[in-house]
């Protein structure tokens, strides 16, 4: 492996893993090793001391690029457009925020001059195939390096030894029990007791929302303005995409909205136990919704659910940089330009509930729907409709019966 690469841009978060690729890396390859990471809101404390923590471990450079705007314009609000949920119940808060991460890796690739890139994603994961998905899209011809598929390290314990050897200093220890992925709509807990499905998770589990049985005992409703598909303002203030998620992430977890307890299926075939929090993006997906429901008529909004059951797939796979992929985006913001219109949710104890609703573009009328006395609607025109929509079960009745 040794002088086949002069200059490789890794993935790196300064967790365990990365920290250990750095040098390994260079041993392995000879290689002068770019550290890139991705601020896509996961926290400051998490971005702090990262560029001297690469330094420190090997890197030639660490570039650090802000993509918080960009990750909730350009990705998050056009994922809720198409209502994906992944297995009916994941917000796609991992997967949505690998496209984003990947192209901007190679961006720097190409600006640093790189010939390889580098991640440190398992084998027995989904963002390896994320991640070298959209490799392979936006630059194919350069190579990809997994540690993971490579070294015979196995476990945390061979991780620590490996950097203690080296002298290289981490915060991570043998104690460290869960894994965790954070970002600006989400963050998800693996691990520890949760690989036991029979196990209950732990209060130490949840670390972005207060445990509804803790929440407060007076609810409070919250007003959400749509234009055209996207979220413009929170209580009457107007705010951007990614100032939007951040309040209503604030007023979510306060309220314990937004935990799920599930049992996915990978796609690298294995199943896997996730505990996941999400505030802020389940008041959207809520919202949004029930902004839909006010605007779509009945066919198009089964074609709706149809494209938010394939694009579910389509992200969590990886497969954003596909035709599939934007063929689905431009079909669900056709149907956003109508979404236009006042959504209130009341929050409480772990519960976001849609209690308000107007649109100017709104499909329901009082007149038609009321159960008293209208003059719009002749209900004898029912029975020549009723008597067409069952016609092939008439036929089909005779068919069996006919002597």
């Amino acid at each position: 492996m040794k002088n086949q690469f002069k200059k490789v841009v890794l993935a790196y978060s300064g967790g365990l893993d990365t920290s250990a690729i750095v040098p390994w890396l260079k041993e392995n390859y000879e290689c002068e090793v770019v550290a890139f990471a991705a601020d896509v809101g996961q926290g400051e404390e998490e971005l702090e001391g990262l560029e001297q923590k690469a330094i420190a471990s090997g890197a030639s450079e660490c570039h650090i690029v802000d993509l918080k705007d960009e990750f909730v314009s350009d990705i998050i609000y056009p994922t809720i457009t198409t209502g994906a949920v992944y297995e009916d119940d994941y917000l796609l808060g991992t997967s949505m925020a690998r496209p984003i991460i990947a192209k901007a890796q190679v961006e720097v690739a190409r600006k640093v001059g790189a010939d390889a890139l580098s991640h440190g994603c398992t084998g027995k994961g989904n963002d390896q195939v994320r991640f070298e998905g959209a490799f392979a899209a936006l630059a194919p011809d350069l190579p990809v390096i997994a540690p993971w598929r490579e070294w015979d390290m196995v476990s945390r314990e061979d991780l620590l030894s490996y950097l203690a050897s080296r002298n290289i200093q981490t915060s991570a220890s043998a104690t460290k029990i869960y894994s965790r992925d954070a970002n600006a709509w989400h963050i998800s807990h693996e691990g520890g007791e949760l690989e036991e499905p029979w196990n209950a998770p732990s209060k130490e589990i949840w670390t972005m929302t207060v445990d509804p049985e803790d929440a407060p005992d007076k609810s409070e409703q919250v007003s959400l303005a749509f234009e055209k598909g996207r979220l413009t303002k929170v209580n009457g203030k107007e705010l951007t995409p990614y100032q939007v998620l951040v309040e209503l992430n604030r007023l979510g977890a306060a309220h314990g909205v937004g935990r799920i307890d599930i049992v996915e299926n990978r796609l690298v075939g294995m199943k896997s136990r996730g505990c996941y929090e999400t505030p802020g993006g389940t008041i959207m997906m809520k919202a949004y919704k029930a902004l839909e429901c006010l605007v779509l008529d009945k066919s198009a909004f089964k074609f709706r659910e149809q494209i938010g059951l394939e694009y579910a797939h389509v992200m969590y796979d990886g497969r954003y940089f596909t035709a599939l992929n934007d063929s689905l985006l431009a079909a669900a913001n056709s149907f956003a330009q109508l979404v236009t219109g006042e959504i209130v949710i009341k929050l409480y104890k772990g519960n976001a509930t849609v209690v308000q609703r107007k649109s100017p573009n709104s499909l329901y009328s009082e007149d038609f729907a009321t159960f008293g006395e209208d003059d719009v609607y002749d209900q004898s025109h029912a029975e020549g409709f009723i008597r067409l929509f069952s016609l092939s079960s008439r036929i089909s009745y005779l068919n069996k019966h006919a002597k």
